[in-house]
């Protein structure tokens, strides 16, 4: 079960990507964190293995894993990645923040 948590195709081309270029490196984590402006934050990192409690996200060959309670705040989620004017990032929609900062990265539930 992977809570509805989706990876659009651009985030599976990006994930794909960076874990192909780092040696030992099977799939990205995305966790939920207590901070930021808004009160919680999503971390972005690269993982090398599975954990017992992952859920895994999958589109093609990319995989992101998520921790069973950053699951909870993340469920209905669409992973997406984002190359504009602005910059290019990893951005996650999340239908149960309440409110988010300007950055995206930290939200309220």
């Amino acid at each position: 079960m992977n809570a509805n948590v989706t990876l659009s195709d651009a985030a599976a081309k990006r994930i794909s990507e960076i874990v192909q270029a780092e040696a030992g490196k099977q799939a990205l984590r995305v966790s939920v964190e207590g901070g930021g402006c808004s009160g919680f934050s999503y971390k972005f990192d690269l993982a090398d293995a599975q954990q017992d409690d992952d859920v895994v996200v999958a589109n093609g060959d990319a995989k992101v894993l998520i921790d069973s309670l950053s699951l909870v705040y993340m469920a209905g989620s669409e992973i997406d990645f984002v190359d504009n004017l602005l910059g290019q990032s990893f951005q996650i929609k999340n239908p149960n923040a309440v409110a988010n900062c300007g950055c995206g990265t930290s939200f309220s539930i």
